[in-house]
C-alpha cells in the first residue's frame, strides 16, 4: 500500500484509490500480530494492495482532492475526538467535503464518531463506560433497506473497543443499530456515507488483548475482563461490512 505524498493522480473513475485515512496505530500487546488497521481493512476489502493509498491523519501536509478517491475508510484510533486537535478539525472538514461530493465513506470506531462530528453530531464519554469485546449488536428496521447493512443478519456478534459514542447524531442521519451499552452502532448519513461503532476488521485475537489493554479501567467500573475474554469468539456476520462496502465502492466507479 502506498503512503499519501502529494496530490492523487488523475484516474478514470474505475482506477481511482481506495483512501485509508489513518488515524491510529494498534496497541503494544498487538505487536506479534501482523499488519495494523490499514493493512486488516484493505484485506477484509479484498482490496489489492497497489490500489490502496494510506494518508496518515496527523503527519499529513495535506489531504488528497476527496474526487480522486474511489472511496474513503476511516480507522480507529486512541485518539479522542473530544481532543480537537488540528489533524482531527482538518480531518472532520475534509470528510465533511467527501461525503458533499458523494465519495463513498465508512468510519469505523473512531472514524464513526470523526464522521458524526463532521456531519454535525455530537460525540463523547459513553455514560456506559468502556464497551469492549464480542458484543451483539442489533439492527434496526430501516437497515434491511440501507445499501450497505442490508448484507448483515438482524442479530449479529460484533467485535468492539471504545470510551467515546456517538451520544447524537447528524440531523438527518439514519440509526442502523444498537447494542446494550450503545443506541448507535451505525448509522447513515446520504446516499454514501456510513459509520459503525464496532470493528469489521477485527478477529477473535485482535480483540482479546484490546480486553486485556482495559483490564483495570473495567475493573474500576465492577467488570471483570476475565469474563469479557471468556466471551470472545469470532464475529464473521460483521466482516461483511467491508465486503459489501467494497462493492458499493466498485459500483460508484462504474
Amino acid at each position: 500500500m502506498a503512503e499519501f505524498e502529494a496530490s492523487l493522480p488523475r484516474m478514470s473513475p474505475a482506477d481511482r484509490p481506495l483512501v485509508i485515512l489513518k488515524t491510529g496505530r494498534k496497541i503494544p500487546c498487538l505487536d506479534g500480530v501482523p499488519g495494523d488497521y490499514e493493512d486488516w481493512i484493505a484485506s477484509g476489502m479484498g482490496w489489492a494492495p497497489g490500489q490502496v493509498c494510506v494518508v496518515d491523519a496527523a503527519a499529513a501536509a495535506a489531504f488528497p482532492e476527496p474526487g480522486d478517491a474511489a472511496g474513503i475508510v476511516v480507522t480507529g484510533s486512541g485518539a479522542m475526538v473530544t481532543e480537537q486537535t488540528d489533524w482531527i478539525r482538518r480531518s472532520a472538514a475534509w470528510l465533511a467535503d467527501a461525503v458533499s461530493q458523494e465519495v463513498p465513506v465508512l468510519g469505523i470506531c473512531f472514524g464513526h464518531q470523526l464522521l458524526a462530528h463532521a456531519l454535525g453530531g455530537e460525540v463523547h464519554y459513553n455514560p456506559a463506560g468502556v464497551e469492549v469485546g464480542t458484543v451483539e449488536v442489533t439492527l434496526s428496521a430501516a437497515a434491511a433497506a440501507d445499501p450497505l447493512f442490508s448484507a448483515l443478519p438482524e442479530r449479529l456478534p460484533a467485535q468492539l473497543s471504545h470510551r467515546q459514542s456517538v451520544r447524537s447524531l447528524p440531523a438527518g442521519a439514519r440509526a442502523l443499530g444498537r447494542s446494550a451499552m450503545e443506541p448507535h452502532q451505525g448509522f447513515a448519513y446520504g446516499r454514501t456515507a456510513w459509520g459503525v461503532q464496532f470493528h469489521p476488521e477485527f478477529d477473535d485475537r485482535i480483540i482479546a488483548c484490546f480486553v486485556g489493554y482495559y483490564r483495570e479501567i473495567l475493573a474500576e467500573q465492577g467488570r471483570s475482563a476475565g469474563e469479557l475474554q471468556a466471551a470472545v469468539r469470532p464475529a464473521p456476520e460483521s466482516q461483511r461490512v467491508l465486503h459489501r462496502f467494497a462493492e458499493l465502492v466498485l459500483e460508484a466507479g462504474r
